[in-house]
């Protein structure tokens, strides 16, 4: 069983390996409703109890996929998160013949039978919620993650985050915290807020950690927690070559060469480039989870692998050497 950390001060307590779910939900790439379940199913299997959803992927088909799985597992034995910040609107008509076209404009192979809405009142806020669970198909969720701000800060910390707190403390759910690309605002909510913890992607990585200058220090500083997403950066950490993406776009040739560089180190002791990229946020304290997103129950398996394998210290060493790595970036030691 994958280790546990709480979140914050909470009693929520997340797996230090979680599973991402937007990847289920056909992200860029359609993917089949026994795939999908079979992916959550090796999940469990290889011991995680993390999981995380939203509205946003798939135009809900995360949570429905999601939690059909997780409604036959015992409900004490598990933490779900998911968002709000987004609301789900029926597309009206479905264009000729009934038909809807697809959301790829928004990253997801799935029909357009909806469209997103930003709210983020105190209304907004507890109608995602009570519709999310509604798709989830279960009675609660353990941590609501408010989901990409960035263009609604005033009205995030005005409306919204204070709906959060009321909904923690009336027992609803029981952990609160946002989820964003971008770390400025992330530590706003640290600082000027109650949250328990924050959901960062992309920003603490093998090849960015801008994160790193005031985000968690001021997680680690105030016992709160960080939950790390994004940690292959859409991809070329995980794979990195000429047409290999990085945050969802074509990756800058400057970065695919500095990826083949960490690679070559990497390897060189023993260890795949996606092996590192998982491991290397945990050399900060405040950091409580990888999430990591899996579209097949093979894709699981190899987190999961590369989350027990032995990684010595001298590959971060080699790392440093090779002025890939920055001296003042911590990095996790042993296991």
């Amino acid at each position: 069983m994958l280790p546990r950390r709480r979140l914050g001060r909470s009693d929520v307590a997340v797996t230090a390996l979680g599973f991402g779910a937007a990847a289920i939900a056909g992200l860029f790439s359609p993917v089949g409703e026994d795939e999908a379940a079979a992916a959550v199913e090796a999940a469990w299997g290889v011991g995680i109890r993390y999981f995380d959803t939203a509205p946003h992927y798939g135009l809900g088909m995360s949570e429905r996929r999601l939690g059909a799985v997780l409604r036959t597992k015992p409900r004490q034995s598990y933490t779900v998160s998911t968002k709000v910040g987004r609301l789900l609107v029926p597309t009206e008509g479905g264009g000729r013949e009934g038909g809807f076209g697809d959301d790829l404009a928004h990253g997801f192979a799935v029909p357009a039978t909806h469209r997103r809405r930003w709210d983020f009142s105190a209304d907004g806020v507890r109608r995602s919620l009570e519709e999310s669970l509604t798709r989830l198909g279960l009675d609660r969720v353990d941590l609501v993650l408010l989901h990409d701000p960035d263009d609604h800060e005033e009205q995030a910390f005005r409306e919204a985050y204070p709906a959060l707190e009321e909904l923690r403390s009336q027992g609803v759910v029981g952990a609160i915290g946002a989820g964003m690309n971008h770390s400025r605002m992330l530590t706003r909510f640290l600082e000027d807020t109650d949250v328990d913890a924050v959901l960062c992607a992309g920003r603490y990585t093998l090849l960015e950690q801008t994160a790193l200058a005031a985000l968690l220090p001021a997680a680690a500083a105030r016992g709160k927690s960080v939950i790390v997403g994004g940690v292959f950066n859409s991809g070329l950490l995980a794979d990195p070559k000429n047409d290999a993406t990085f945050d969802y776009t074509a990756a800058p040739k400057s970065l695919v060469s500095r990826a083949l560089r960490m690679r070559t180190v990497t390897e060189g002791h023993g260890v795949p480039l996606r092996g590192a990229a998982l491991r290397f946020p945990f050399g900060h304290p405040a950091v409580a989870c990888v999430l990591t997103g899996a579209r097949s129950a093979a894709q699981v398996h190899d987190a999961a692998a590369q989350m027990d394998r032995a990684i010595p210290d001298v590959m971060w060493e080699a790392l440093r050497w090779e002025g890939l790595l920055p001296r003042h970036v911590p990095v996790p030691k042993g296991r």
